[in-house]
């Protein structure tokens, strides 16, 4: 009866697009100076080197992570793809200076809210890279992860993935 009254419950996307959550130039994730996402070891993904500080969500989502030093945020997509986006390389060891969160866990975020803002002067002087890639975590349990050609990006607008479910 309450079907009936309500409709069907809406069902996940079997596949979503991924876009840019930075502004930079998109590079393949075998580009990455550090061999744990150059060799895939978390996943698929690209990287970008960021022109600016303000990551947004690249998909519509909710979010499941942001570690405490607020240098990666991980999202659950739509269609259960988990994305990891980790902003430079050896950002850990800054303890969260230079970052600033506006999501928490558990928060619903739509293609474009801002996730992270950073001093990209700072990750620049303080970190190994400014390079962020972008992790498909969890592709055993996905389909295909199709990736745009390397070149520059614009946040929110540039599509960078398109992320099948099984």
């Amino acid at each position: 009866m309450l079907k009936k009254l309500f409709g069907k419950k809406k069902e996940a996307p079997t596949s979503i697009n991924v876009h840019s959550p930075l502004t930079g130039r998109l590079l393949d994730l075998e580009e990455v100076p550090d061999p744990v996402f150059s060799q895939k070891m978390m996943g698929d993904g690209i990287a970008v080197e960021p022109s600016e500080g303000k990551v947004i969500s690249p998909v519509n989502g909710e979010i499941i992570q942001v570690f405490p030093t607020k240098h990666a945020v991980g999202i659950k997509a739509e269609n259960g793809a988990e994305l990891l986006i980790h902003i430079g390389l050896e950002t850990v060891s800054m303890n969260g200076e230079g970052f600033e969160a506006h999501v928490s866990e558990g928060k619903k975020v739509k293609v474009g809210d801002p996730l992270v803002t950073f001093d990209i002067n700072l990750v620049k002087e303080k970190a190994k890279s400014t390079i962020t890639p972008v992790i498909i975590t969890n592709g055993d349990d996905l389909g295909a992860i199709e990736k745009a050609e390397t070149g520059d990006v614009t946040a929110g607008e540039s599509q960078v993935m398109t992320v099948s479910a099984k």
